[in-house]
């Protein structure tokens, strides 16, 4: 009451506001109470404060103002997804080399500036094609295409950039692997269209982001194993079924709203033993990979600690 009383609240109202809260007991640090004598926050200001991990980030307090809006298009200051597309790529390379034998490290090296460039390059795609949904959904709305900070020409002649320097990469490898490496470019451009015609847009996704469980081996041996890659392939698109559908359920409100899809809304309710079932998939898809490539007991040691952490995050996870 005294809190209120300074708020400017009459007694009133302070009577009504600490009943309520009695009588539904609530806590009081879930209450807050905010007192400006300005006008409300617009919609802009509180979605940097809800989403402040992407919009309040290394690019926006350092980098040059004209350059922002490009790197916060290639996702330059998030950088999960650089990861996701390279790690598929050194787990092939790895099992490729051989048990015992390290990986080729040039080769890992120009794998790590493909992900980093290709993954941007995505990112541009995706928001080229979801502009319009982008600034209809919270999460999405301050992105620069969707909030007007690039332009559509802008936005293209970006990603010209990003996939001649992704191309530069890819020439560098053998034919194999270059044939391989372009017929991806069909998924990257049409990922962003799976939301719209079906709740599967995860498994698109999977299919996209895990290339790399192929181009790895074709790039050390000019061929593919499909004993190794494909179930290396297969366990990885269920992981990203997994990471994807638990991503998801932070739009699934506003994306009934704008009609879009995705597993998070397919699986609703049984979402966590659904993605019990992928994760299982994803250990089974790498235990054949390792065993198919002679991998040695410590391969399937750090495999038992992965599914008892993919097991831990779908448990732990916050749906709502």
């Amino acid at each position: 009451p005294a809190m209120l009383r300074v708020c400017g609240l009459s007694a009133r109202n302070i009577r009504t506001v600490v009943s309520t809260s009695r009588r539904f007991r609530v806590e009081p640090t879930a209450i807050a109470i905010r007192w400006t004598s300005g006008p409300a926050k617009s919609a802009d200001e509180t979605d940097r404060v809800l989403y402040r991990d992407q919009n309040d980030t290394w690019v926006d307090r350092r980098a040059p103002e004209w350059v922002q809006p490009y790197l916060k298009l290639a996702r330059v200051d998030r950088p999960i997804g650089t990861w996701l597309l390279l790690w598929p790529c050194l787990w092939s390379s790895g099992l490729a080399a051989g048990p015992g034998m390290f990986p080729d490290l040039v080769l890992a090296a120009k794998f790590a500036i493909g992900a980093f460039v290709m993954r941007g390059a995505g990112c541009t795609i995706n928001d080229l094609w979801d502009r319009d949904v982008d600034g209809k959904v919270a999460r999405t709305r301050l992105r620069p295409l969707a909030s007007g900070a690039v332009t559509v020409p802008q936005a293209v002649a970006f990603l010209g950039l990003q996939l001649s320097a992704g191309l530069a990469v890819l020439v560098s490898l053998n034919t194999y692997t270059i044939a391989l490496g372009a017929s991806s470019l069909a998924l990257v451009a049409t990922y962003p269209l799976a939301k719209r015609f079906t709740h599967w847009p995860q498994a698109v996704l999977g299919a996209t982001m895990n290339w790399g469980a192929l181009v790895g081996w074709a790039a050390v041996h000019g061929s593919l194993a499909p004993s190794v890659v494909l179930p290396l392939y297969l366990g990885c698109a269920s992981w990203t079924i997994v990471y994807d559908t638990l991503y998801a359920h932070q739009d699934k409100e506003d994306d009934l709203t704008v009609g879009v899809k995705s597993t998070a809304i397919l699986f609703g309710e049984r979402t966590k033993p659904v993605l019990a079932g992928f994760a299982a998939a994803t250990v089974a898809g790498f235990g054949a990979a390792g065993a198919a490539a002679g991998a040695g007991w410590p391969y399937f040691v750090g495999l038992a600690a992965v599914g008892g952490h993919l097991g831990w995050q779908v448990v732990t996870a916050d749906l709502n």
